[in-house]
């Protein structure tokens, strides 16, 4: 069984999911808990989704 972490659509969204968390941290400290937060929670989602679906190898 492969990895998902070979899968090149998995390897874009964590580069993506990385330089979102690195450019946010340029936020300013008031928006930590408001725009900063969904964003890397956004950012982080695709990665974790495909993990998940990539693992469980069903039937759609």
């Amino acid at each position: 069984m492969q990895d998902f972490r070979n899968l090149k659509v998995w390897q874009r969204v964590h580069e993506l999911a990385l330089g979102v968390y690195k450019v946010s941290r340029l936020f300013p400290k008031e928006e930590i808990y408001g725009l900063t937060s969904q964003m890397r929670r956004a950012a982080v989602w695709g990665a974790a989704n495909l993990a998940e679906g990539y693992c469980r190898q069903g039937d759609a």
